[in-house]
């Protein structure tokens, strides 16, 4: 069996542009534009690695705050793969022994099946038994309920040499991969990913609406009575758009003493 450890990177669509080619499209609202992984046999030695970056063809201009993120530029990306070839590519990297995902977080493996989705890809080829190291990062580091470490700061507690940078999809495969090997049990399950109870983002985003940028700057620079910088801008609106998309949520139980 060997452990697949992926990550991905995305573009958006930012509706407080005045472009139409980059308006949200609710049928992908994350576009992959590149995808890391490294591939670990049952001893947790690395036998492959993979590292393709992906020519966009929803969101064909690159989102400001993407780029600064990422360090990829538009150049970069249409020198890049089309979607199919990155497929293709990653189906070779699985072969056909037994595999599992694993990633930092769901978002990347719901991510990418919504991407297969939309361009009517085979999606029973991909692996859907997981592993969320974060979460087991995150339980052995006794973070609250709720509250996940980050990779950056799991990889620091671990004594992980920091000697790539972040945010590219292939050096965080590799960290995510790392801080699996320090915190691996045999307490850790696979789980079992159902993409086909994949729910839409932006069900709940009316797009006959856009974003009043100048209010919502208004109300920030309200609430910490300054005014915003360009950076804190870019990333205000990009959260915003982020969070009427309710990927990030997580249910949480129940608390008896608080209903009380």
């Amino acid at each position: 069996m060997n452990y697949i450890v992926f990550d991905l990177e995305f573009n958006q669509g930012y509706n407080f542009s005045n472009e139409p080619k980059n308006a949200i499209n609710p049928k992908c609202p994350f576009e992959i534009i590149q995808i890391g992984a490294i591939k670990l046999n049952d001893h947790f030695e690395t036998i492959g690695t993979l590292d393709v970056l992906v020519k966009p063809e929803i969101y064909t201009s690159l989102n400001p705050f993407v780029k600064e993120l990422t360090g990829i530029t538009m150049d970069e990306l249409d020198s890049g793969n089309s979607f199919k070839e990155m497929y293709d590519k990653l189906l070779d990297f699985l072969g056909t022994d037994k595999s599992v995902l694993c990633v930092w977080g769901l978002a990347d493996i719901r991510e990418l099946f919504r991407n297969i989705k939309y361009y009517n890809f085979d999606k029973t080829m991909i692996p859907t038994e997981y592993i969320n190291i974060q979460s087991y990062a995150s339980t052995s580091f006794n973070c609250k309920r709720g509250i996940n470490i980050g990779l950056g700061n799991a990889a620091t507690l671990l004594n992980i040499p920091i000697e790539i940078q972040f945010h590219n999809a292939l050096n965080d495969a590799y960290y995510t991969a790392e801080i699996f090997k320090k915190i691996y049990s045999k307490d850790i399950k696979t789980k079992i990913y159902y993409p086909d109870k994949l729910k839409n983002p932006n069900r709940f985003l009316n797009q006959n609406y856009k974003i009043d940028t100048l209010n919502l700057m208004k109300q920030f620079e309200k609430m910490f009575n300054r005014e915003m910088t360009k950076d804190e801008k870019s990333i205000i609106k990009l959260a915003y758009i982020m969070g009427k998309t309710n990927q990030f949520q997580i249910k949480i139980a129940s608390d008896p003493i608080s209903k009380k």
